[in-house]
């Protein structure tokens, strides 16, 4: 009896330890299952706060469309700073709703507008699920609308860029473009084939060289058969090094007109800008203005009685100092040439007539347009109605720091028939009409280097034009 009684024992001890170590697994077993069930919930539901915040992005980039896509410069302008939109003085909230309507999570957004001189608008974007709205995703984009400083080179004729051409940036034309330099950036056109006027043959590539190709070198002037359809486009990372696109969308340069309209009235405001009429020099001629621009952040102003052939100044008088509007414009209703240095400003340049007669000029080359820092804090943007033309007496080295622009005619260097060593732009250059700085039997500027800023992207010269589009170019999550 007692070893019955032991083996009973033995038994139920046995009987409880068993069921001790199966309650510890059942236990870890449903502890383990809750654990992944909640991690599964909450992994679905942090996916879906993810696409409710991307939502929230793409709703605003819908918004701003339809607020707007086709509006001019000032209206734009008066969106932000007098319409108050979605998201600026206060975080504007919104349903997700499911294929069904049913709302299954909201979103919340913050806008940070761009300032005076900016193109950039921040949006940042919260979305939850309701089923767990302690679960949150931010991602924030940032949105951009295009201007025209932001190509190096931005045309409307056809052009030519010849050997010895280094471009840092992106060039595009509304024709055709030879390209017969070095392009670090994409070259594009809004034409798939042209018939290039430098020589005779068939239709070439709206984007082409006339180098030859490796191992070969040198340039062969006339018709190219690899550089035309029907056969494919040859990748020549020789001379393309970051390809080439055609054809693309084109640009509007009759559209910047409504553009010097809004800057000469702006430069009229005070604390926006200085507006210089054509009233006479102690009744001299008045040709226009002569402006140097100086690191102490002035500029000096003087009234041009006289130019000879070649565009140089051989008169003025009438001449007063003046504060350098920072961010803003300085519109001449007259001819304008310009020079000088700037230290820690935002400024726009502008020569046009307006009221009446011919298309007005930029002259440059009497001496450098320099920056004085190199990280956003000075933008020069020079506008010329007719032309922004270097004079024949520039210097023989000679650098421009700027974003140039020539509404109807061009950007360049008239044939003066003089040899000159280099010139260097480092900024940007709009041409409505064919730019060049050198000729093709060797005169003009030896070597011409054109260097893209980068920060005229985000920081373009006041005033200048842009698209009307916001476009994301860049996006994160928070």
């Amino acid at each position: 009896m007692a070893k019955i009684k032991n083996k009973k024992g033995s038994m139920i001890a046995y009987a409880l330890i068993i069921m001790s170590v199966v309650s510890i697994l059942l236990v870890s077993i449903l502890r383990y299952t809750t654990s992944q069930t909640t991690f599964s919930i909450n992994r679905v539901n942090r996916s879906g706060s993810f696409q409710v915040a991307e939502a929230g992005i793409y709703f605003y980039r819908w918004y701003l469309a339809h607020e707007i896509s086709g509006r001019t410069v000032q209206q734009i302008k008066d969106f932000w700073q007098s319409v108050n939109p979605y998201g600026v003085a206060t975080p504007y909230e919104a349903d997700f709703k499911d294929p069904e309507g049913g709302v299954i999570g909201r979103y919340k957004i913050e806008v940070q507008a761009p300032d005076v001189n900016s193109t950039i608008v921040i949006v940042k974007s919260t979305g939850w699920m309701l089923k767990d709205p302690d679960v949150k995703r931010v991602v924030q984009a940032r949105f951009r609308r295009p201007s025209w400083s932001e190509s190096a080179v931005l045309a409307n004729d056809n052009m030519r860029f010849g050997s010895g051409t280094v471009v840092n940036g992106k060039i595009h034309s509304n024709k055709g473009i030879r390209f017969d330099g070095v392009a670090t950036n994409v070259i594009s056109s809004a034409l798939d084939k042209y018939d290039d006027p430098d020589h005779s043959g068939n239709n070439e590539f709206g984007v082409h060289t006339h180098v030859n190709a490796p191992p070969g070198s040198g340039i062969n002037d006339s018709f190219r058969s690899a550089e035309a359809p029907p056969n494919s486009v040859p990748t020549r990372a020789d001379v393309f090094q970051a390809g080439r696109q055609f054809p693309v969308s084109s640009v509007d340069f009759n559209g910047v007109l409504s553009d010097l309209n809004f800057m000469k009235s702006e430069s009229q405001i005070s604390g926006h800008g200085i507006y210089f009429d054509n009233a006479k020099c102690g009744g001299s001629t008045n040709l226009g203005r002569h402006i140097v621009l100086k690191a102490n952040g002035t500029m000096t102003v003087t009234k041009v009685r006289g130019v000879d052939p070649d565009n140089g100044i051989n008169s003025e008088g009438c001449s007063a100092d003046y504060t350098i509007p920072g961010g803003g414009v300085v519109f001449v209703e007259n001819n304008a040439w310009v020079e000088g240095t700037i230290n820690n400003k935002k400024v726009t340049i502008v020569a046009a007539n307006l009221s009446g007669g011919g298309n007005k000029t930029i002259y440059i080359g009497m001496n450098n347009i320099l920056y004085t820092n190199f990280d956003g804090r000075d933008i020069l943007g020079l506008i010329g109605q007719q032309d922004v033309e270097v004079i024949k007496d520039s210097q023989n080295v000679f650098t421009v720091d700027a974003a140039l622009l020539a509404q109807s005619g061009r950007v360049g260097m008239s044939h003066y028939g003089n040899h000159k060593d280099t010139i260097t732009v480092n900024g940007s250059l709009a041409t409505n009409l064919r730019y060049g700085f050198a000729w093709t039997d060797g005169t003009g500027y030896a070597t011409r280097n054109l260097n893209f800023d980068n920060n005229l992207l985000y920081y373009p010269p006041p005033y200048f034009p842009t698209g009307t589009e916001y476009y994301i170019d860049l996006w994160e999550e928070l």
